[in-house]
């Protein structure tokens, strides 16, 4: 790729280092963001649109998306070149019920070939939308699967092998929300008092988004303003005296440690995979990228209040270059003169059976460090593990370079038994299908591959900041029946091996 001289200045920043062991230009110092006090909050938030389906004869709920290239302004007559799914930037948010048959059409309108993965999903590998599900442009990919987990924040976003940091920051990305059972009491009423928040970190040099921006650096791109939804400077009106947030962190890098600015407590009610067993008291939320949380917060009438980010706990030493000390403005809450009443949270959202360890028929262990995972690179003609269909494992997972880092496994869901040997707080005690890992942090997380298995397709587990990932921090796993072998593997989507 050839670099302007922009270009290699916003990758090196104020002074960088050579790393060869890593192979990385690694900014030693880089300045600090900080729009707390600073954002006019002057463009109104809504929730995305619904995405709209239909049933066809066979009773599959039908959703048609397009990927299309657009433009957006940002900042008013300053466009933007970008891509959306059936919009100019971000996508709309797919609803189901737990147990439908669904169907969705992706037509690929771009110039590049691209795949949606719907993160978070349980469903088999050939529907996963990973590298090996690949939409050429002019294509359409139809994957179809029966929604079997509970209610849960899930996401799509863009899954190409090495391009998928640069297809997410161009505005691939949207909400796929599982409906369950309703729990009385909880806001449910979508765009009225339940909303989806997608935070997105970007550079918007003259106002306007390059699509081509640089993805590399020590985690991956940190970029100098947020959108929420897709809007800069975002306030949301609130009508009732509870709202439900559905934060998602949509960015390529960034960890947020999300808190209103008087300090006030929230709810938080779930994690990635669903509701926690009961409503978790809390000031704050962090999230890296990938991650979901939903919180509901009390507002009185009139009041104003603002959402910030500020000071993740990334891990020492990493403070400034990983982002850790920048503070943003978010979005600000402006409850109406009259609010709606909303009942009283529960006490009790939803039943977490735990997975005991006894059950786990082995442990394996992944050490993430210098784009790869246990030494080696994403290889898409090798299998990196092979699992039992219908069985229990422990992975433990661990950041050995002195770098953040983040794990995600498709298909699964999972339950963190303990953070360095003690018991996960009470954020992580839902289900997860995302974990941050500071430096030297070590989880233990058990999982249950249940229901699929295939011999010729994969999925994958990587590190979620996104520019690690397209360097080869990924592996894959086949899930299989007893007796079941492995079959050879084709390259994704034609992309030669990291190897």
């Amino acid at each position: 790729m050839n670099l302007t001289r922009r270009h290699v200045l916003r990758l090196l920043g104020a002074s960088a280092v050579a790393v060869p062991a890593a192979g990385l230009l690694v900014a030693a110092a880089r300045d600090r963001v900080d729009t707390v006090g600073r954002v006019a909050f002057t463009n109104r938030l809504q929730a995305p649109p619904l995405a709209p389906s239909r049933l066809d004869s066979a009773g599959h709920r039908v959703f048609d998306l397009r990927i299309r290239a657009g433009q957006r302004e940002f900042v008013s007559g300053r466009p933007s070149s970008t891509w959306g799914v059936d919009s100019d930037y971000l996508g709309p948010t797919l609803r189901a019920r737990r147990g439908e048959r669904v169907l969705v059409n992706v037509a690929n309108g771009v110039d590049e070939t691209t795949t949606l993965h719907w993160h978070g999903m349980h469903l088999p590998p050939e529907m996963d939308g990973g590298p090996y599900q690949p939409i050429e442009p002019g294509a359409t990919w139809s994957p179809t699967w029966t929604i079997d987990q509970p209610a849960a924040s899930l996401w799509y976003h863009p899954h190409p092998h090495g391009r998928t940091a640069r297809h997410l920051y161009r505005g691939l990305a949207g909400m796929f929300l599982v409906d369950d059972n309703p729990v009385p009491g909880l806001p449910h009423r979508y765009g009225i008092d339940d909303v989806p928040l997608i935070v997105q970190d970007r550079r918007l040099d003259g106002g306007r988004l390059d699509p081509d921006e640089p993805m590399s650096g020590t985690t991956g791109f940190l970029g100098d303003h947020l959108l929420v939804n897709g809007i800069l400077g975002p306030y949301l009106e609130v009508t009732t005296t509870r709202i439900r947030l559905r934060l998602l962190n949509g960015s390529n890098a960034r960890v947020y440690d999300f808190a209103f600015a008087d300090g006030r407590p929230f709810a938080q009610i779930a994690s990635d995979g669903g509701l926690l067993s009961t409503p978790h008291s809390t000031r704050h939320v962090q999230l890296a990228p990938g991650e979901r949380a939903e919180i509901v917060v009390a507002l009185t009438p009139g009041e104003r209040v603002v959402l910030r980010s500020a000071s993740p706990a990334t891990g020492a030493g990493l403070v400034q270059r990983d982002g850790g000390d920048d503070r943003f403005d978010v979005l600000e809450l402006r409850a109406a003169p009259t609010l709606t009443n909303s009942p009283e949270l529960p006490d009790h959202l939803a039943a977490l059976p735990p997975l005991p360890a006894h059950t786990a028929v082995r442990t394996r262990t992944f050490e993430l460090a210098e784009h790869h995972i246990n030494g080696r690179k994403m290889d898409p003609s090798r299998i990196d593990a092979r699992v039992g269909k219908d069985t229990t494992e422990i992975w433990e997972v661990r950041s050995g370079d002195g770098t953040l880092h983040t794990f995600h496994v498709h298909d699964v869901q999972f339950q963190v038994l303990s953070v360095d040997d003690r018991k996960p707080p009470p954020e992580l005690s839902g289900w997860k299908d995302t974990v941050l890992l500071p430096p030297g942090t070590r989880m233990q997380l058990i999982m249950r591959f249940a229901d699929y298995a295939d011999p010729h397709r994969p999925y994958m587990f990587h590190c979620h900041m996104l520019y690690h990932e397209d360097q080869g921090m990924m592996g894959q796993f086949l899930v299989l029946d007893p007796g079941q072998a492995a079959a050879p593997l084709p390259l994704p989507g034609g992309h030669p091996s990291h190897h």
